[in-house]
């Protein structure tokens, strides 16, 4: 298990949360005033907290499921990523992928924060590369 400093920043922020014991992920909750997010635009969603990760993790911001299955709100950038390296305010990109506008009020849960560990690698330039079956095979090649 690691520790994960938070800090609110506003009065009105709210601490993540996980909802039962097994949970991988954190809810992260809205801290804006009531803002609607028409179809097919996206918002910058503050959360009024920032985070001290240790170096070699990181958090992902992920979609809450609900939201997406009931309201066709996903996460643009997904997964979003909060470097160790980050102290400023954690944000969630929502966007309205549905043909209602959406609309998000202050303590909403609006996205998952799961912490993973990032393995580290040095890049090597190279002027060839090992073969492979699949070698420049890209999207769909495989039928």
């Amino acid at each position: 298990m690691i520790n994960i400093k938070f800090k609110k920043l506003t009065k009105t922020a709210h601490t993540p949360q996980k909802m039962t014991e097994h949970s991988s992920g954190y809810d992260l909750y809205a801290d804006v005033d009531q803002m609607s997010i028409q179809p097919k635009d996206v918002a910058l969603i503050s959360t009024g907290i920032s985070l001290e990760i240790p170096s070699g993790y990181e958090a992902q911001i992920r979609p809450r499921s609900g939201l997406a299955v009931k309201h066709k709100i996903g996460i643009l950038n997904s997964p979003g990523t909060i470097d160790a390296d980050y102290r400023g305010e954690v944000k969630v990109i929502l966007f309205n992928f549905g043909n209602e506008p959406f609309v998000v009020t202050r303590d909403m849960r609006i996205a998952q924060m799961v912490f993973a560990k990032v393995e580290y690698a040095e890049l090597e330039e190279s002027i060839s590369l090992e073969e492979t079956e699949r070698n420049n095979g890209g999207f769909g090649h495989t039928g």
